[in-house]
Protein backbone atom coordinates (compact mmCIF):
# COMPACT_ATOMS: atom_id res chain seq x y z
CA UNK A 1 0.00 0.00 0.00
CA UNK A 2 1.22 3.42 -0.89
CA UNK A 3 1.36 5.72 1.90
CA UNK A 4 1.08 9.68 1.74
CA UNK A 5 2.97 11.37 4.63
CA UNK A 6 1.06 14.61 5.61
CA UNK A 7 3.36 17.47 7.81
CA UNK A 8 1.48 20.25 9.93
CA UNK A 9 4.08 22.97 10.74
CA UNK A 10 2.84 25.37 13.60
CA UNK A 11 2.57 28.74 11.91
CA UNK A 12 3.91 30.90 14.47
CA UNK A 13 6.81 28.68 15.47
CA UNK A 14 7.68 27.41 12.10
CA UNK A 15 8.60 24.16 13.59
CA UNK A 16 7.28 20.36 12.65
CA UNK A 17 4.78 19.60 14.88
CA UNK A 18 2.74 16.15 13.58
CA UNK A 19 3.58 13.57 11.08
CA UNK A 20 0.91 11.45 9.98
CA UNK A 21 0.40 8.60 7.60
CA UNK A 22 -2.76 8.75 5.12
CA UNK A 23 -3.10 5.79 2.96
CA UNK A 24 -3.53 6.81 -0.93
CA UNK A 25 -6.88 5.93 -2.35
CA UNK A 26 -7.56 3.55 0.55
CA UNK A 27 -11.51 3.49 -0.57
CA UNK A 28 -10.32 1.31 -3.88
CA UNK A 29 -8.36 -1.59 -1.65
CA UNK A 30 -10.78 -2.64 0.76
CA UNK A 31 -12.87 -4.61 -1.37
CA UNK A 32 -12.35 -7.71 -3.70
CA UNK A 33 -14.93 -6.66 -6.08
CA UNK A 34 -13.55 -4.43 -8.73
CA UNK A 35 -13.65 -2.72 -12.22
CA UNK A 36 -11.68 -4.61 -14.20
CA UNK A 37 -12.26 -2.97 -17.80
CA UNK A 38 -15.19 -0.71 -19.58
CA UNK A 39 -16.11 -0.72 -23.19
CA UNK A 40 -17.73 2.49 -22.29
CA UNK A 41 -18.01 3.27 -26.74
CA UNK A 42 -19.82 0.41 -28.37
CA UNK A 43 -18.50 -0.36 -31.80
CA UNK A 44 -20.10 0.42 -34.37
CA UNK A 45 -22.93 4.21 -35.08
CA UNK A 46 -24.60 4.28 -31.68
CA UNK A 47 -28.19 2.82 -31.51
CA UNK A 48 -30.62 2.04 -28.27
CA UNK A 49 -33.01 0.68 -30.45
CA UNK A 50 -34.01 -2.83 -28.15
CA UNK A 51 -34.91 -5.02 -31.17
CA UNK A 52 -31.84 -3.63 -33.72
CA UNK A 53 -29.65 -1.38 -31.50
CA UNK A 54 -25.81 -2.09 -29.99
CA UNK A 55 -26.17 -1.11 -26.29
CA UNK A 56 -25.57 -5.07 -25.78
CA UNK A 57 -22.13 -3.99 -27.33
CA UNK A 58 -21.08 -1.51 -24.24
CA UNK A 59 -20.51 -3.27 -20.85
CA UNK A 60 -18.69 -2.88 -17.69
CA UNK A 61 -16.57 -6.20 -16.51
CA UNK A 62 -16.64 -6.80 -12.74
CA UNK A 63 -14.01 -8.98 -11.26
CA UNK A 64 -13.71 -10.70 -7.82
CA UNK A 65 -9.65 -10.35 -7.23
CA UNK A 66 -10.31 -12.12 -4.24
CA UNK A 67 -7.70 -15.24 -3.52
CA UNK A 68 -10.46 -17.09 -1.27
CA UNK A 69 -13.52 -15.40 -0.88
CA UNK A 70 -17.30 -15.64 -2.91
CA UNK A 71 -18.88 -12.81 -3.67
CA UNK A 72 -22.33 -12.70 -4.05
CA UNK A 73 -23.50 -9.74 -6.61
CA UNK A 74 -27.12 -9.04 -5.15
CA UNK A 75 -27.30 -5.62 -3.85
CA UNK A 76 -24.59 -4.27 -5.68
CA UNK A 77 -25.05 -1.14 -7.44
CA UNK A 78 -22.91 0.17 -10.29
CA UNK A 79 -23.67 3.88 -11.07
CA UNK A 80 -22.58 6.60 -13.14
CA UNK A 81 -21.63 10.26 -12.81
CA UNK A 82 -25.32 11.20 -13.86
CA UNK A 83 -26.80 9.18 -11.48
CA UNK A 84 -28.00 6.42 -13.79
CA UNK A 85 -28.02 3.02 -11.99
CA UNK A 86 -28.34 -0.61 -11.95
CA UNK A 87 -28.81 -2.85 -9.47
CA UNK A 88 -27.89 -6.67 -8.71
CA UNK A 89 -31.62 -7.98 -7.65
CA UNK A 90 -30.65 -11.51 -8.33
CA UNK A 91 -27.84 -13.80 -6.97
CA UNK A 92 -25.37 -13.86 -9.45
CA UNK A 93 -21.79 -15.39 -7.78
CA UNK A 94 -18.17 -15.00 -8.44
CA UNK A 95 -15.89 -17.12 -7.40
CA UNK A 96 -11.98 -16.05 -6.85
CA UNK A 97 -10.67 -14.71 -9.94
CA UNK A 98 -14.57 -14.83 -12.10
CA UNK A 99 -15.36 -11.78 -13.88
CA UNK A 100 -19.30 -10.93 -15.00
CA UNK A 101 -19.92 -8.59 -18.10
CA UNK A 102 -22.69 -6.41 -17.44
CA UNK A 103 -24.02 -5.66 -20.92
CA UNK A 104 -26.84 -3.03 -22.31
CA UNK A 105 -29.60 -4.19 -23.57
CA UNK A 106 -31.83 -7.46 -23.16
CA UNK A 107 -30.79 -10.73 -22.90
CA UNK A 108 -30.26 -13.87 -20.96
CA UNK A 109 -28.56 -13.65 -17.06
CA UNK A 110 -25.81 -16.40 -16.81
CA UNK A 111 -23.72 -17.12 -14.50
CA UNK A 112 -22.30 -20.01 -16.66
CA UNK A 113 -21.44 -17.37 -19.59
CA UNK A 114 -20.49 -14.63 -16.88
CA UNK A 115 -23.30 -12.76 -18.25
CA UNK A 116 -26.12 -10.27 -16.69
CA UNK A 117 -28.03 -7.70 -18.86
CA UNK A 118 -29.52 -4.49 -17.26
CA UNK A 119 -32.85 -4.78 -19.53
CA UNK A 120 -32.67 -1.67 -20.75
CA UNK A 121 -31.71 -0.32 -24.12
CA UNK A 122 -30.53 3.10 -23.44
CA UNK A 123 -26.59 3.49 -23.40
CA UNK A 124 -25.24 3.99 -19.58
CA UNK A 125 -22.22 5.19 -20.19
CA UNK A 126 -20.90 8.83 -21.81
CA UNK A 127 -18.51 8.45 -24.85
CA UNK A 128 -16.72 11.33 -24.40
CA UNK A 129 -16.22 10.82 -20.42
CA UNK A 130 -17.84 9.29 -17.12
CA UNK A 131 -17.26 7.87 -14.03
CA UNK A 132 -18.19 4.77 -12.79
CA UNK A 133 -18.93 3.32 -9.36
CA UNK A 134 -19.48 0.29 -8.00
CA UNK A 135 -20.87 -0.07 -4.66
CA UNK A 136 -21.27 -2.65 -1.78
CA UNK A 137 -24.73 -3.72 -0.49
CA UNK A 138 -24.00 -2.20 2.30
CA UNK A 139 -23.92 1.68 0.51
CA UNK A 140 -20.01 1.83 1.16
CA UNK A 141 -18.05 2.08 -2.20
CA UNK A 142 -16.21 -1.12 -3.64
CA UNK A 143 -14.52 0.91 -6.54
CA UNK A 144 -14.25 4.06 -8.62
CA UNK A 145 -12.92 5.36 -11.79
CA UNK A 146 -12.98 8.40 -13.89
CA UNK A 147 -12.38 8.45 -17.76
CA UNK A 148 -11.79 10.68 -20.72
CA UNK A 149 -11.86 9.63 -24.37
CA UNK A 150 -9.08 11.71 -25.07
CA UNK A 151 -6.88 10.85 -22.15
CA UNK A 152 -7.96 7.07 -21.07
CA UNK A 153 -8.76 5.41 -24.38
CA UNK A 154 -5.15 6.19 -26.67
CA UNK A 155 -6.07 3.80 -28.92
CA UNK A 156 -9.30 4.96 -29.14
CA UNK A 157 -10.90 1.69 -29.66
CA UNK A 158 -14.02 2.28 -26.46
CA UNK A 159 -12.72 -0.07 -24.01
CA UNK A 160 -10.24 0.93 -20.93
CA UNK A 161 -8.51 -1.68 -18.66
CA UNK A 162 -8.21 -0.48 -15.14
CA UNK A 163 -7.87 -3.47 -12.93
CA UNK A 164 -5.30 -6.12 -15.26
Amino acid sequence: MRIRLVAATAVAAGTLTALTAVPAQAAEYDSALKIRGIQYDAPGRDSNRCSTGNTDEEYLTIKNYSRSTTVNLKGYVVKDAAGNKFTFTASHTLQPGDYVKLRGGNGSDSDANNVVYRDNCNFMWNNDKDTIYVYKPSGSRADVHSYTKSGSDPDGNGYITYHG
